[in-house]
C-alpha cells in the first residue's frame, strides 16, 4: 500500500435544487472533514446550476494540484464527476460519491467504509471504467462509464419511469405498461451476424437498479474487463423470469471482454449510468475497459 493520500482541495459538487437531501448531505460532509482531517486543506461546496455543470466544475477544478472532487448525487450526477475529472487529464486528481440520489448502484456496489474516514485515511485506489466511442474517430467525443452501459430493456424502462409519475405503486403500474409495448432490438455485432435482443449490459459492476445481480464479478473492478449481459430475445414470460432470478438469486457468472462493438441497424435508446441517450442508426459502437483509469476512495 502507499502513502495515504493528501489533498490540497476538496471540492464537494451537488445539486442544491435536488429532490433528495443533496445539499444537507453535502454540508454535513464538509462540517466531518473539518474536524476529521489531520491537515489544512480547502473544502468548498459547490453547487451546480443547470444540466451537465458538473461536468465543467470537475474539469476546472479537477485541472492541477491534488484535488478531491467528491459528488453528492446518484449514478448519474456521478458520471457527470467522472467524465469532468477525465477531461482534466490530470494524475493527481481523485473522485468519489456520496451516495445522494435513487438506485446509487455504483456507491452500493463499490464503497468499503463510510467516504469521510476513507478521504481522513487517505485510502486511494484505482479502478477499471468502461470507455464508450460512437460513430467513426473524431465523429463524438469519448464518454465514460463508472457502472454499466445498457441497451434495450435497461433505457426503455427508464424512459418509461422518467414519464409516468413518483411513488412505489405509480412506478410499478410505469414499468408493467412499459414492458407490456417493449419490442426488441437487432444490432451486428462486429465480426458476427444480426443479432435480436431484448437486453444487452456491459456492467463494470455486479449489482444495478437496487435489486439486480448481474454477475458474480464483485472483486474484479480492476481486471481491465467487464461483463457482457446479454438477454437474446425471448417470450415476454421468459424475460420476466430471467430478471426475476437476477432479483433473487443473480444471473451467475457471465464472459468478460476487454471492448464489445457493434453497429446499430436503427435509431435506439441506451443507457449510461442510469441516463438515458441515444444512438442514430447505422452508428458503430465500440465500448473498452479502460484500466485502472480512475482513482477513487471511499
Amino acid at each position: 500500500m502507499g502513502t495515504p493520500r493528501t489533498f490540497d482541495t476538496i471540492a464537494i459538487i451537488f445539486n442544491p435544487n435536488s429532490t433528495g437531501d443533496a445539499p444537507a448531505l453535502a454540508e454535513q460532509l464538509k462540517a466531518s472533514l473539518s474536524g476529521l482531517l489531520p491537515y489544512a486543506t480547502d473544502i468548498r461546496l459547490q453547487p451546480t446550476s443547470h444540466a451537465g455543470h458538473a461536468v465543467q466544475l470537475a474539469r476546472e477544478l479537477a485541472a492541477t494540484g491534488h484535488v478531491l472532487v467528491v459528488s453528492v448525487s446518484g449514478d448519474g450526477g456521478y458520471n457527470e464527476v467522472v467524465n469532468g475529472v477525465m477531461q482534466a487529464g490530470n494524475p493527481d486528481a481523485v473522485c468519489a460519491v456520496l451516495a445522494a440520489g435513487n438506485a446509487n448502484d455504483h456507491s452500493r456496489s463499490t464503497g468499503t467504509r463510510p467516504l469521510e474516514h476513507a478521504i481522513a485515511g487517505g485510502d486511494v485506489r484505482h479502478i477499471d471504467l468502461l470507455r464508450i466511442t460512437t460513430g467513426e474517430p473524431g465523429d463524438a467525443p469519448d464518454e465514460y462509464a463508472h457502472s454499466y452501459i445498457g441497451f434495450g430493456l435497461t433505457p426503455i424502462m427508464a424512459i418509461g419511469l422518467e414519464k409516468g409519475s413518483k411513488g412505489a405503486l405509480k412506478e410499478t403500474v410505469s414499468v408493467v405498461r412499459t414492458f407490456a409495448k417493449f419490442k426488441p432490438f437487432e444490432i451486428l455485432p462486429d465480426g458476427g451476424k444480426r443479432r435480436k435482443f431484448d437486453s444487452l449490459v456491459l456492467a463494470n459492476i455486479a449489482q444495478m437498479a437496487k435489486y439486480a445481480t448481474l454477475s458474480d464479478a464483485d472483486s474484479k473492478l480492476a481486471d481491465g474487463k467487464f461483463e457482457v449481459v446479454v438477454f437474446p430475445h425471448k417470450s415476454k414470460l421468459r424475460v420476466l423470469l430471467t430478471a426475476l432470478r437476477a432479483a433473487t438469486k443473480g444471473l451467475g457468472d457471465q464472459p468478460s471482454v476487454s471492448s464489445y462493438g457493434f453497429t446499430t441497424l436503427k435509431p435506439i435508446p441506451y443507457q449510461i449510468d442510469g441516463e438515458v441517450r441515444s444512438l442514430d442508426a447505422d452508428t458503430q459502437v465500440t465500448v473498452h475497459s479502460a484500466p485502472a483509469a480512475l482513482a477513487t476512495l471511499g
